[in-house]
């Protein structure tokens, strides 16, 4: 499907009367419900933004990166309709001009009132911003700007592809870390285009779904510093400046009016490749910070609508980023409802993981509703209708929502319970068995008994706020003293275990343990009941040499080392094994089919047939998945076992029909250097017990013998 004009292009221009000439322009009132700046012709520009409490508004236009504008042109006064400025300016190209505004207003702080004239705001409209387009170079000291441009992308596909989100196996990763390191082989390293050249590599994997953290325009020299010789930026990018427009400075080429052309490319041959594309977007705050805080745009134009305020006009913090957006003030849902559609109108994004989501749920006083109209309007948009909605059900004001989000049957939650005890299982926690057992089980504990379904749950024991998989077994600690702030910042609830000693070792034991125990974790995660996310760089051993919250570190403590890659091709190769494993047994993501077996879908056996009591001093934790797979014509029976103590333990596989047998598919206690896994036809039978090694996980599956 060729996208050649938007829908404003081909109105009949000749047809619009200029009314008045102001500073040198032609002008006439405009479309006063299309917000932001819109190209009607390649001369013609609509203009429309809304304040509830500016007296005035001038519209600011430059000649590309010039300090001063070289026209001024105030609205108006009967340009205006109810809180709506707009104008129509004729004799303006768009490659060559860049723009902002300035409003004025009643300045009472007290009330939240701040408007300044003085301030170059950025249209919170903009498609595309102009003042940070080299990454870590400031050049905004007079404010942001915004291009206008026009969609004439080519995407080349006829039908937009679902996959269903129990299907979906997502791969977390950062635009720039993951291709910046030399290591990573690619031409355009860091940016949009590096990502398309690793497009081989990802379906190599075998995922189907990348999250993006944030890729919205935000300011990485935010709060710039040098620690001990090493220049610290905001490289996560959890501080947005612009929701319409991607981060410039993550493109190989300079842009102006493609409106996104490269990450539209990359995003087209992703899907191509069967991968859908998830953004991590913040709507929780901005970068205009507190009351120290820069105007950037929403300050200037609507301070106390755009944020949550208290009675004296100071902000509500739930963000712990010093403030907090007033999503559910009807005029900010507008704006991300129309925000969300334009992602996935017209860069084709499938879903959306929501940072802090519970703070879309909060009252305009920062109370939690019980109804939140936001959540329920994205929840039920015809256009966000196949779209993956995404929350992490918590924020910093400590509004934890994990399993009792709002969702209308639509969101999904990251999984924070799945995560913590996991974690803690895992490296030997007997006591957090019983809740190990749920959460495998796809936690029906927080799903089932209020209608919702195993896709529900995000399923994850990395991502990238804390240590990547490998230094969840290489460190007790957290190491952060890297980023300044003597390590105070970043969570002390890792449950985490340095199997003995803290940080790179040669000790071959140790090693082999921190291998076995990355193993451990992926077999756990892919044979979980919910959507498997985890962080990229795991499936080699990536690490961040002990710091977990690298959010301010961009170099090789948050890039990715592709040499690792070679250095623990056996780890990549079991990542593969496991993701094409869940791919292929359908009964680990789905109720199927009652089986033949007479077991229900899911079912407890800890070591022993029936033994399904599951208790503090659980040694082997065993969860079996079975049904009968219409399409495939047969039974699908998966039995995980974890041996999550610290000695070996002899374990009974659970009953089979006398035409089945159990075969094994992934032993992790294998000897190290030899391959942990097994294909369908080497896979060896097991009768009766079996004997699993000390921290070990193993994967059978019921064959039948007709």
């Amino acid at each position: 499907m060729t996208e050649k004009q938007d829908t404003l292009s081909i109105m009949p221009i000749q047809e619009l009367k200029v009314l008045d000439v102001i500073d040198g322009y032609e002008v006439r009132p405009g479309f006063y419900t299309q917000n932001g700046a819109t190209a009607l012709s390649n001369s013609c520009v609509n203009f429309t933004v809304q304040s509830q409490g500016a007296t005035s508004c001038e519209l600011l236009l430059y000649n590309r990166g010039e300090e001063e504008p070289f026209a001024v042109i105030p609205f108006p006064e009967r340009y205006r309709i109810g809180k709506v400025y707009s104008m129509i300016v004729f004799g303006l190209k768009i490659e060559n001009f860049e723009y902002a505004y300035r409003l004025d207003g009643p300045y009472e702080p007290d009330k939240g009132l701040i408007f300044d004239k003085s301030h170059i705001l950025l249209d919170p409209y903009a498609k595309a911003v102009a003042g940070q387009s080299v990454w870590g170079v400031t050049s905004n000291e007079n404010g942001y700007r915004a291009r206008v441009v026009r969609n004439n992308f080519d995407w080349e596909i006829e039908k937009q592809s679902v996959i269903p989100m129990e299907d979906l196996i997502i791969y977390e990763l950062h635009i720039r870390g993951f291709t910046k390191d030399q290591s990573s082989g690619v031409t355009h390293k860091g940016t949009f285009s590096g990502l398309r050249e690793k497009i081989p590599y990802l379906k190599e994997l075998g995922i189907n779904a990348v999250e993006l953290m944030p890729i919205f325009e935000f300011d990485e020299t935010r709060d710039m510093r040098m620690i001990e010789g090493r220049q610290l930026l905001d490289y996560w990018g959890y501080n947005t400046v612009g929701f319409f427009a991607p981060n410039t400075s993550y493109n190989s080429d300079r842009e102006y009016n493609r409106e996104g052309t490269e990450l539209k490319e990359v995003i087209r041959d992703l899907k191509k490749n069967g991968i859908e594309v998830i953004l991590d977007v913040v709507f929780n705050h901005t970068a205009e910070g507190n009351e120290r805080g820069p105007y950037i745009s929403f300050k200037g134009f609507d301070n106390n609508i755009y944020y949550m305020l208290t009675p004296n006009g100071s902000y509500f913090n739930f963000s712990g980023c010093g403030n907090t957006l007033n999503c559910n003030h009807p005029m900010v849902q507008q704006m991300i409802l129309e925000c969300l559609r334009y992602w996935v109108t017209d860069y084709r994004i499938d879903g959306f993981r929501f940072d802090l989501a519970t703070i879309l749920g909060r009252n305009e006083d920062g109370s939690p509703m019980n109804n939140p109209p936001l959540l329920k309007q994205l929840a039920l948009d015809p256009i966000l209708g196949n779209t993956k909605l995404i929350a992490e059900a918590w924020d910093a004001g400590g509004l934890y929502q994990v399993g009792t989000f709002p969702s209308w049957n639509r969101w999904a939650e990251w999984n924070g319970k799945y995560r913590d005890c996991l974690r803690s299982f895992l490296k030997g926690d007997l006591w957090a068995a019983p809740e190990a057992a749920l959460r495998i089980a796809g936690s029906p504990d927080l799903y089932k008994s209020y209608g919702r379904g195993y896709d529900s749950s995000v399923n994850f024991i990395t991502c990238h706020d804390g240590f990547p998989l490998y230094d969840l077994y290489s460190y007790n600690t957290k190491h952060n003293e890297a980023n300044g702030w003597n390590n105070t910042d970043g969570t002390d609830d890792n449950r985490s275990w340095n199997c003995g000693v803290e940080g790179e070792t040669d000790d071959p034991a140790i090693n082999e343990l921190r291998n076995r125990l990355v193993k451990n974790a992926c077999a756990v995660l892919l044979c979980s009941r919910g959507t498997p996310m985890f962080l990229a760089g795991d499936e080699f051993g990536n690490t961040q040499f002990g710091n977990n919250n690298s959010y301010c570190q961009d170099n090789i403590i948050s890039w990715l080392d592709w040499t690792l890659l070679d250095k623990n091709r056996d780890i990549f190769e079991f990542f593969q094994y496991m993701i094409t494993f869940r791919k292929n047994h359908s009964v680990i993501r789905m109720d199927l089919e009652q089986s033949g077996t007479g077991y229900a879908s899911i079912s407890i056996h800890n070591g022993a047939p029936d033994l399904s009591e599951t208790t503090t001093q659980t040694r082997t934790l065993g969860v079996l998945y079975a049904g009968y797979n219409r399409k495939e014509k047969k039974e699908d029976i998966v039995y995980i076992c974890i041996n999550a103590y610290w000695e070996p333990e002899t374990i009974v596989l659970p009953y089979l029909p006398q035409y089945f047998s159990w075969n094994l598919m992934v032993n992790t206690g294998i000897p190290y250097g030899e391959k942990p896994f097994f294909e369908e036809s080497q896979a060896p039978e097991i009768t009766g017990e079996f004997i699993m090694k000390e921290r070990s996980v193993a994967v059978f599956t019921g064959r039948s013998r007709r």
